[in-house]
């Protein structure tokens, strides 16, 4: 049995989550159900970017304790995966003192090591947005693109990582496709950023300035740990680096990491190199996904224009949200997200689309009083055209393919063979049991999708007798 270790993003905790987090998570849950499907073991991580300024100042805002602005927040990120119906094994949070730091103070030390880190005073324009410095290049009218923010001028001395050592050789792996990135024009981004010169970046901020929050720097206590050196590690940490070596070699390296566009330079340049310096394998593949953005505009509070994918999933229950997002937002492009399309969509390939098949089928069964021959679930290998397609994660070619096209090809056939005047008992079991079967193998296409809906479906019409249940989903 292969092993096949996929992990999400870690979020800073200072506000809750939102739509684009849901995109995330059912994009690595689809992945990670179907590679258990085809008989992989699979492991799914997660955790809690808590050792960040935002947070510190989240907290203070709120006037609570960072700790417990932290433990509650954490607990906020934990609980989506299970109100979004994904199971989780791994949730590492940052400021796990036993399981996280060790890890982190490995990873400083193999690099220290290797001669990658050293000490430097440093100006420099940060955004507490990205948590991250900027160069004048990258402002627009000396603001975060990103944050409509302006950055904060530091003079420090700090830790660096030296970079601009590894640029020949991360360009060197990615172009081979040895670690990849999709889709591909996300990794163009990349190269185009890599082949522009990287520059040695800050790895650490004084103790005072990170108000006491983090990982101390090894043998120097005046000094935290940068967010996205401690962060990423979390990826280690979280199966075992630094506290449970076997557990860690068992799973890494990662088969698959899931984030968004907007963190994509600091896993596909930061992240490498700082394992290349370490000497540790690199993940095999990083999954970039783009944005989702309201009536074409990127969703923010100031705009009012954030969705609350809870409030989405009580009101249209939970798999249409899931089927929405996986096939109405591209990969490799911002998609949109409106209730009034999610409607649309709903009535168009939900109510009207597989619901409507599925008790059209139902009731015609039902009515012939035959029994029909029972589902053994097949050894569940799936066409290569559809492996091939959730391997370059394209969600929404898949979900169009099944709920679309296969399921014109069912009504076709019933329109064509028209059972409901058909006298003969053996003719007409001939007829329904080629369209029964044809809709069993649709729901096995849609169990990593809408895990719900294709047992639902699979349970019904399991044989040998098929009746008629409630509507999957109640047109709106």
């Amino acid at each position: 049995m292969a092993k096949f270790y996929i992990t999400t993003a870690i979020p800073y905790v200072n506000a809750k989550p939102h739509i684009g987090h849901a995109l995330e998570y059912f994009q690595a849950d689809t992945i990670r159900r179907y590679r258990e499907i085809i008989g992989d073991e699979t492991l799914l991580l997660s955790g809690a970017d808590e050792n960040a300024l935002k947070n510190v100042q989240a907290a203070e805002k709120e006037g609570v304790p960072i700790q417990e602005f932290l433990d509650r927040n954490s607990e906020v990120f934990r609980n989506t995966y299970k109100r979004l119906g994904i199971k989780l094994d791994v949730f590492q949070r940052g400021s796990d003192q036993k399981n996280h730091w060790p890890g982190v103070k490995k990873l400083w030390n193999l690099c220290e090591k290797h001669g990658d880190i050293y000490k430097k005073q440093y100006s420099g324009l940060y955004c507490v947005g990205c948590e991250s410095f900027k160069t004048e290049k990258e402002l627009v009218e000396g603001f975060c693109p990103e944050h409509h923010t302006k950055p904060e001028k530091i003079t420090e001395e700090n830790y660096f990582f030296r970079l601009s050592k590894y640029q020949n050789k991360l360009l060197q792996l990615i172009e081979s496709e040895e670690f990849k990135i999709k889709p591909t024009n996300k990794r163009a981004e990349i190269v185009s950023f890599i082949k522009g010169g990287l520059e040695d970046f800050s790895i650490s901020r004084s103790k005072v300035r990170a108000k006491g929050v983090g990982v101390p720097v090894p043998n120097d206590p005046g000094q935290i740990i940068y967010v996205w050196f401690d962060a990423l590690t979390i990826y280690l940490t979280g199966i075992g680096f630094g506290v449970d070596e076997k557990r860690f070699e068992k799973w890494w390296p990662a088969d698959l990491h899931v984030i968004g566009k907007d963190i994509n330079r600091f896993h596909t340049v930061y992240w490498p190199t700082m394992l290349l310096s370490a000497n540790l394998p690199l993940p095999k593949e990083v999954l970039v996904h783009s944005f989702v953005n309201s009536k074409g505009q990127k969703m923010s509070k100031s705009l009012g224009n954030v969705i609350d994918p809870f409030e989405m999933i009580d009101k249209y229950g939970l798999e249409s949200v899931r089927y929405y997002l996986l096939s109405q937002i591209p990969i490799d492009s911002d998609g949109d997200f409106t209730e009034e399309r999610l409607r649309e969509v709903y009535n168009a390939d939900l109510a009207n689309g597989l619901g409507n098949t599925v008790s059209r089928l139902a009731k015609l069964t039902e009515t012939s009083d035959i029994e029909f021959d029972s589902f053994l679930p097949p050894q569940k290998i799936y066409s290569t055209e559809y492996q091939q397609a959730i391997e370059d994660f394209e969600f929404n070619i898949v979900l169009h393919n099944t709920l679309v096209v296969e399921l014109q090809i069912i009504n076709q056939l019933i329109n064509q063979e028209k059972p409901w005047a058909i006298k003969d008992k053996y003719r007409l079991k001939t007829v329904l049991q080629e369209s029964i079967n044809d809709l069993r193998a649709l729901a096995l296409k849609l169990e990593p999708f809408l895990p719900e809906t294709a047992e639902k479906i699979e349970e019904q019409f399991r044989g040998p007798k098929i009746t008629s249940q409630k509507p999957l989903f109640p047109r709106i």
